[in-house]
């Protein structure tokens, strides 16, 4: 989906019909960003039915019941499912943030999602409350289409992938990041998301910052390329409201 924007031109929503992550440095082997996604189990598919068919995109679990999402992946469905490694788990709730629209861009693009059966980790990503984002270098992942910052987004393989970048600012409610040769600095994994990536996470220091929500095209084509930046709902704006809901309805089923 292609809008006209105030912020810089056009946006992607970043959701795909296909379940399928990111795109990448054409100097880096793609072996290393697969190798990367691989540190993030908590990063899993999602996939909803609006009644008509299915679309998917990517989530995060940071609780034994619960994950977060992108509001725009799962606005307008009446059923949810998401993957983890080797399972499929039905998602019973579904919890936008209240001030939700999806014609408002850069603005409350977050859902959470509650399942009754323990989703089991390791570790589940504890939320980064702070707002000391900027210039912080920080990690993504997700589970959408794949291609270079040469050629945009170009195909899908239902494989997670990851990377790293620097948050280079904010803009309304999101996180905002680019391509190195946006500016002179640059990290080993150089990393974009790209369409199916939405709803999955930003990390910084472990802890999750971010859901992926969106990319700007300065040139209106936003295929994640090097003129692209991609956009990341601010955890650390929902904190409050993300513990205070989780608590509320756990309170609602007693």
């Amino acid at each position: 989906m292609i809008r006209p924007t105030t912020l810089l031109g056009a946006i992607l929503l970043c959701i795909t019909s296909i379940v399928s992550a990111g795109t990448i440095d054409p100097n880096t082997p793609d072996s290393k960003h697969l190798e990367y996604g691989s540190k993030f189990p908590s990063v899993v598919k999602l996939c909803c039915f609006d009644g008509v068919g299915l679309s998917c995109g990517s989530a995060v679990i940071i609780d034994p019941h619960w994950i977060l999402t992108a509001a725009h992946v799962v606005e307008k469905c009446e059923a949810w499912t998401i993957t983890t490694e080797n399972k499929q788990y039905k998602v019973s709730k579904m919890i936008s943030y209240p001030e939700y629209e999806s014609e408002k861009f850069g603005y409350h693009d977050i859902a959470l999602g509650y399942v009754e059966e323990e989703l089991k980790l390791e570790y589940y990503p504890p939320l980064y409350s702070n707002d000391d984002e900027i210039g912080k270098v920080c990690s993504m992942a997700g589970w959408g289409f794949t291609g270079t910052f040469n050629t945009g987004i170009k195909t899908s393989d239902g494989k997670r992938r990851g990377g790293s970048n620097f948050i280079d600012g904010t803009e309304r409610n999101v996180l905002v990041c680019s391509p190195s040769k946006r500016h002179n600095k640059f990290t080993e994994l150089e990393f974009l998301i790209g369409s199916g990536d939405s709803g999955g996470g930003l990390f910084i220091d472990g802890k999750l910052a971010g859901i992926h929500s969106s990319v700007v095209a300065i040139d209106k084509k936003p295929d994640s390329t090097y003129t692209d930046e991609s956009c990341h709902t601010r955890i650390s704006l929902y904190h409050k409201w993300i513990i205070n809901t989780m608590e509320n309805y756990v309170h609602e089923k007693k």
